[in-house]
């Protein structure tokens, strides 16, 4: 046991998922979350998290719609990720994976109206 201690020891500390992933999990928890929470949740600055969300909407990942003073997200989850080697996934599978399904009732929210994240209709949001 402690050889294998002293090996994660000299292992660099790195993440599986991208900064724009991280982001993208942020809004499927919440998805009246604020740039400031996404910055300190993915570990950036503002102006980086609301460069990332722009990327998110503008390839179609992620709706704003204007509400009052905030904005509110919607996540496409119908959408491929483009994976190399030909493995493409939809993105409500990915997020199944990651954010299970009991994970927040906000989350259900996220999804579009009439699909829950197992796939399942769901109610419109209240």
């Amino acid at each position: 046991m402690a050889r294998v201690s002293s090996i994660l020891h000299f292992v660099r500390p790195f993440g599986f998922l991208t900064n724009h992933g991280l982001a993208l999990l942020s809004i499927a928890h919440d998805p009246d979350v604020r740039m400031r929470f996404i910055a300190a949740e993915v570990g950036i600055t503002e102006r980086a998290a609301q460069r990332i969300v722009a990327d998110l909407i503008e390839a179609g990942y992620v709706d704003r719609k204007r509400v009052g003073r905030r904005n509110r997200y919607t996540i496409k989850t119908d959408l491929p990720i483009l994976l190399p080697a030909s493995r493409d996934i939809d993105l409500n599978s990915l997020l199944n994976v990651l954010l299970p399904a009991g994970s927040s009732t906000e989350r259900r929210h996220a999804m579009p109206a009439g699909q829950s994240s197992d796939g399942a209709t769901a109610a419109a949001p209240v």
